[in-house]
């Protein structure tokens, strides 16, 4: 191998190991504990940001972060460095924190334990995009159980009834 060459390469262990690189999307979907409606204008808008600055403190940084009253999707470049249930956990914990201290009513505001997580192809980031900004029009057709067994079909997911909702 030609020097120049070495000068890309990293040495761990002995081995000379290549770079790692990798560009992966999320489409991660979550509701509020039982589903209740508690995410409204004008403050919704701040959690989002507020998820988005969390996704990026984590190395994934946040392309749309949106959702309706009672669930929240996020569509992210996801880290090699971290598992995505670390992810989901971080952005859970912080933002129920920040919900529970920007709004003295929201003391009890839990978000439910899982959540669906769909790769999306490069090609299909601004799709998706688009979709997370048009939740609250879509959401006049559909609701957040109807749309989140047809985004389980739609991705070949497998999942039973009596463990998605809590």
């Amino acid at each position: 191998m030609e020097s120049n060459n070495l000068d890309r390469l990293i040495i761990k262990d002995n081995f000379i190991m290549g770079q790692s690189l990798a560009k992966v999307y999320l489409h991660l979907v979550f509701s509020t504990k039982h589903r209740q409606h508690l995410i409204f204008p004008p403050f919704d808008k701040d959690l989002f940001a507020y998820m988005a600055a969390t996704c990026n403190e984590f190395d994934s940084p946040a392309v749309q972060v949106g959702g309706y009253s009672n669930h929240v999707h996020i569509l992210c470049k996801f880290s090699r460095k971290i598992p995505i249930m670390t992810l989901l956990q971080r952005v859970k914990s912080h933002s129920s924190k920040w919900m529970k201290t920007n709004h003295n009513y929201l003391q009890d505001f839990f978000w439910q334990d899982g959540y669906a997580a769909f790769s999306v192809d490069y090609r299909g980031v601004k799709v998706v995009q688009k979709y997370i900004l048009n939740q609250r029009k879509h959401h006049g057709e559909e609701t957040f159980q109807e749309e989140f067994r047809r985004l389980m079909t739609e991705h070949g997911i497998e999942w039973d009834e009596k463990y998605v909702w809590d």
